[in-house]
């Protein structure tokens, strides 16, 4: 396997917790029977497309959190290659978005595991909510998540700032009748897109299907869209599904309005607005 050297933004020393280093990152620091925990950290993305502070952006009027992909339950430090992974879509939205007054930030959990009851990678993309609103007030927030970050982003959007979320390849739990479902009451009266590959081999399209099945019995403004043969990275068609973030995410949080298969997969009734072929080519054709 061929080895890929890290971005170069990675790894940047942090500022001291509570404070912003010279990516704009934000940290926390929290206490734990005594000790410390590692830090999550607001980030923001690397280039052109991180944020500025030179008073030449339009004000901030929302926000994007990148959760990335983590798992179900580990001690490990966050992975690199799953922020790296996630940079891509951030550049692509902060691009659509620039004169929308459109933020991006990455969350940088303090580790890369759900751990079980612990929930931690949702309770960061909380505590990212959280720290948004500090900064630029009442703005709304979109979570965009992939993989375990999926999970972070559909388990966190309770939060009063949140208005959409994206759940591109959620990773979910297997069902268990012994123990509660997955929560989807935290969803209501959000915009809700969920993106999954139907050749995913790390998580399962179906649970992410019956997920928003359950969803869209109280909550409407829920739709799933089904990448074919694509994976878990869904880099096939990685264009498609960016073009398809990007409408979801500007229409949600500014425009009001979305792309005529956006609009129709919300309107129509289970399972059709919730198995949505994403077309090929859907980005050209919103440019045509």
């Amino acid at each position: 396997m061929a080895h890929h050297a890290l971005p170069r933004w990675w790894g940047r020393p942090a500022a001291a917790a509570g404070g912003a280093n010279a990516l704009g990152e934000t940290t926390v620091v929290r206490a734990e029977q005594g000790g410390r925990t590692p830090r999550a950290r607001l980030g923001g993305l690397p280039g052109r497309f991180g944020v500025r502070n030179d008073g030449r952006d339009p004000a901030v009027a929302g926000a994007v959190l990148l959760l990335p992909d983590g798992e179900p339950e580990s001690a490990r430090r966050a992975s690199a290659w799953s922020y790296a992974a996630v940079v891509p879509l951030g550049r692509a939205l902060a691009r659509a978005g620039r004169d929308d007054g459109l933020v991006v930030h990455s969350v940088r959990y303090r580790g890369r595991g759900w751990n079980g009851a612990d929930a931690r990678l949702a309770a960061d993309a909380t505590w990212a909510v959280e720290e948004v609103v500090r900064r630029y007030g009442d703005v709304p927030v979109c979570l965009a998540g992939h993989g375990m970050g999926g999970r972070a982003a559909l388990r966190a959007a309770g939060h009063p700032a949140v208005n959409s979320v994206l759940a591109l390849a959620p990773w979910l739990p297997e069902e268990d009748r012994a123990a509660d479902p997955e929560p989807v009451r935290q969803l209501a009266g959000r915009q809700v897109l969920i993106v999954h590959g139907t050749n995913d081999a790390r998580t399962d399209p179906e649970l992410s299907y019956r997920l928003a099945e359950r969803a869209k019995k109280a909550h409407r403004d829920i739709c799933r869209f089904e990448v074919h043969s694509d994976g878990h990275a869904l880099r096939q068609y990685q264009n498609e599904v960016q073009a398809l973030a990007v409408d979801f995410v500007r229409g949600s949080l500014f425009t009001g309005t979305y792309a005529r298969p956006v609009a129709d997969a919300l309107a129509a009734p289970p399972p059709l607005g919730l198995r949505m072929p994403l077309a090929a080519g859907f980005g050209r054709s919103l440019r045509a």
